[in-house]
């Protein structure tokens, strides 16, 4: 199917009711209050002119809480009747833009304060494969970079992430996860995507990487068996490397209960210093200041369509990129003046 069509809240089909602007200089008529008035006593000679008396700013527009309130009665009416649209892969561009982007924006621009350097080095048209680290314990890093996309590519594309099969199995997560874009870390789906136009994300740590200990912080952990060059070379797309710095504070990882962690199907079981010995409390994320950055991209369309089975290509390149984002790692880590500020 084909993507949906999004209808901003903005939109609406009451303009007709709006009321009519003031013409430049007029001012609403000011009934005097009941009751004897005061005489004004007479200027003094010499005396200042008495300023002016100080009017209210304009009051907010009828029109636009209109507009809003049918926007959003519209969105409404839209799900319940489901005159909506998603792709082959589950995603609903329209709940994507209108709901799940807003309300995880407050815990990007607010809670961790993320700034966002090189978005510029992804491109405005065609496929693309974002790589980036990936640390936490909790994939909160992939939602930030695809808020960190969304918000400020200059072309306003969509970041489409390959997660882990977990994300797929957890009730709810799995539908959200479906509904934003995300699809499972499969090469035969992500090179779909890149052949399609669509920019692609892949963290190739997975486990390794989110769930290592906090002493082993901004190292990167191994990247597989170069699977995602692989993709983009068959795709002939290129790989913007991407390095986070703050996900690894938000849930320092002091130790893993691995007992517990088979028990409940889990491929770690993270222990900090607040979780779980503060309960549900411990669960809040630490409020790290962040930083996202963009390499510079790494061309694949010069390379035959067999170099994708050339394994000592795949293992260079795949060193290029884990060294790229290694250094800037290094580089982010040096310039920053404090793990909160």
């Amino acid at each position: 199917m084909a993507d949906a069509k999004v209808i901003p809240f903005d939109d609406d089909r009451s303009r007709a009711r709006r009321r009519p602007a003031r013409a430049d200089g007029e001012t609403a008529a000011v009934r005097a209050l009941p009751g004897p008035q005061e005489p004004e006593p007479p200027a003094s000679p010499g005396a200042e002119e008495p300023a002016a008396p100080v009017t209210a700013g304009p009051p907010v527009a009828r029109g636009d809480w209109e507009r809003r309130l049918a926007g959003g009665l519209a969105f409404l009416r839209r799900r319940i009747t489901g005159e909506y649209e998603v792709d082959e892969f589950g995603y609903d561009e329209e709940l994507t833009d209108q709901v799940l982007m807003s309300l995880l924006r407050p815990l990007y621009e607010k809670y961790f304060r993320v700034e966002v350097k090189g978005v510029e080095n992804i491109p405005d048209k065609g496929g693309a494969l974002i790589v980036a680290n990936h640390s936490g314990t909790l994939p909160l890093d992939g939602l930030m970079m695809q808020v960190a996309v969304h918000d400020h590519h200059p072309a306003g594309r969509h970041l489409r992430l390959l997660a882990a099969d977990l994300v797929f199995v957890l009730p709810v997560v799995n539908e959200l996860a479906r509904k934003a874009g995300h699809t499972l870390a499969c090469a035969e789906d992500a090179e779909r995507l890149l052949r399609s136009g669509e920019i692609v994300g892949v963290m190739p740590e997975g486990f390794k990487g989110i769930g290592k200990p906090f002493g082993e912080r901004y190292k990167l952990q191994r990247f597989g068996r170069g699977g995602f060059v692989s993709t983009a070379l068959r795709a002939g797309v290129p790989i913007v490397p991407c390095s986070i710095v703050g996900a690894e504070e938000i849930y320092p990882m002091v130790g893993n209960a691995r007992t517990l962690a088979r028990i409940l199907g889990l491929p770690y079981f993270p222990l900090t210093p607040t979780f779980p010995w503060l309960g549900p409390l411990g669960a809040l994320p630490l409020p790290t200041k962040w930083t996202i950055q963009f390499g510079e991209p790494i061309p694949t369309e010069s390379y035959a369509p067999e170099a994708a089975e050339d394994p000592m290509l795949m293992f260079n390149l795949t060193d290029q990129v884990r060294e790229q984002i290694q250094h800037t790692l290094y580089k982010l880590l040096v310039q920053r003046r404090s793990v909160f500020f």
